[in-house]
């Protein structure tokens, strides 16, 4: 039954491909949302808690970047040999406890460990079910799914912008310490509840891929060592890779110093950088589903291009127009494409190598993302220092996406995505 193809017409009219998404989205709002992207929000009285400049602030997010790096290879080639739920629910876990421990953390030594392993962990559980959404869901509903999953990030910001001030103003110097032990409690217990929904499979229920045809190949069989190895082969593989570094880079300049710079270069308070992080979340919900839709119908190709033209655009808002109105369009317009990119980028991979090979492909690609994640936020941080201003930084973020742009163009992907 694991590889058999069914119609879509046997599949029940509730098919629980939907309750896995909805897990795959709450498990990418704990791993990356408040593992990696809450950061900012905390930064300010993180940073003046443990005596660290600029450039100790980018070295601790390069810190839980590179831990990232380090894992997604490795974690979405397990979840394609073994399975992806073990991968996860493991993943989740350590980025939990982890995050728990940031909040103990003495010095700047003792963070920069936990912030690694906190990244070792999001690695290890957000590229497997990523990758997971290719298996349950068919070409032409990929996209849509991938761009709802990344929504967990978007739930991130919303809740943490408006919560974080007030668990500073409620626990003073301490407040940092408070909000890592929270979002390391929640983010246990959506460990334990992983485990219990998530599965590796609609074979394993008997199920066919949500949106399946009889003509859609089934996904149940796990690849063999040669399978695995024909994804480090492809050229266009490694050019998608090539592709994705140019967002990793900017985009995590920007949300790591957003709240920071807002502060420090536009005059706003901490509740008030706070506000504007979550209107940057709420704008950002829908963006995955949007822009994953969209790339279902113009193709990935295309789709890739405009998001990284419109970040350009957002990136270069904060230097060229310090103003609150400058502020909040920024934040909309990156808010409306946020998630966008890693959404495309799984449904790519599905589309290239198909479900059973997603995970391992998104995990290759995720190692140039990674590269550009672990140098952005130091890089960022050191400029600030010597320019006093992260405006020069901003101004790097938009030509970085400007040349993202243009490689996407150069991508050998037919309109339909592969």
């Amino acid at each position: 039954m694991g590889s058999a193809r069914m119609s879509e017409s046997t599949v029940p009219r509730f098919h629980y491909g939907w309750v896995v998404l909805a897990m795959g989205t709450l498990v990418v709002f704990g791993s990356l949302g408040l593992g990696r992207f809450a950061y900012s929000v905390v930064l300010p009285p993180m940073q003046s808690g443990l005596g660290i400049d600029n450039a100790g602030a980018g070295a601790l997010a390069t810190a839980n970047l590179a831990g990232y790096l380090a894992s997604c290879v490795i974690g979405g080639a397990l979840a394609a040999r073994f399975g992806p739920r073990l991968v996860i629910t493991g993943g989740l876990g350590l980025a939990a406890v982890s995050m728990l421990m940031t909040g103990a953390s003495g010095g700047f030594a003792s963070a920069v460990f936990w912030r690694a392993l906190t990244g070792i962990g999001s690695g290890a559980s957000n590229v497997p079910v990523m990758g997971l959404m290719s298996s349950w869901f068919a070409p032409r509903r990929r996209g849509l799914a991938t761009g709802v999953a990344v929504a967990g990030s978007s739930i991130a910001l919303i809740v943490t912008g408006p919560l974080v001030p007030r668990l500073l103003a409620a626990f003073g110097a301490d407040g940092w310490r408070v909000c890592w032990c929270v979002f390391g409690g929640v983010t246990l217990a959506l460990t334990a509840a992983s485990a219990l929904v998530l599965r590796n499979a609609p074979a394993d229920l008997g199920l066919a891929p949500v949106g399946a045809d009889t003509g859609d190949p089934a996904a149940g069989r796990r690849p063999g060592a040669a399978g695995l190895a024909s994804v480090y082969t492809k050229p266009v593989v490694w050019f998608l890779g090539a592709v994705y570094v140019a967002f990793g880079f900017s985009y995590i300049i920007y949300l790591t110093f957003f709240t920071k710079c807002l502060i420090a270069d536009g005059g706003y308070t901490q509740a008030q950088a706070g506000r504007l992080f979550m209107v940057m979340g709420w704008f950002s919900l829908l963006c995955g589903a949007l822009w994953g839709s969209v790339s279902d119908r113009i193709g990935r190709k295309s789709a890739l291009a405009l998001v990284y033209l419109v970040h350009a655009v957002a990136f270069s808002l904060f230097p060229l127009w310090p103003a609150p109105a400058g502020f909040f369009l920024s934040a909309a317009l990156f808010g409306l494409s946020a998630w966008s990119i890693p959404a495309i980028m799984a449904a790519a991979c599905g589309d290239l190598l198909g479900p059973g090979l997603a995970p391992a492909a998104l995990g290759f690609v995720t190692l140039f993302f990674g590269v550009g994640q672990a140098a952005g936020p130091y890089v960022a941080g050191a400029m600030a220092d010597a320019a006093r201003s992260f405006w020069p930084a901003m101004w790097l973020c938009a030509g970085t996406a400007l040349v993202g742009a243009a490689l996407t163009l150069l991508l050998p992907l037919r309109r339909g995505g592969n």
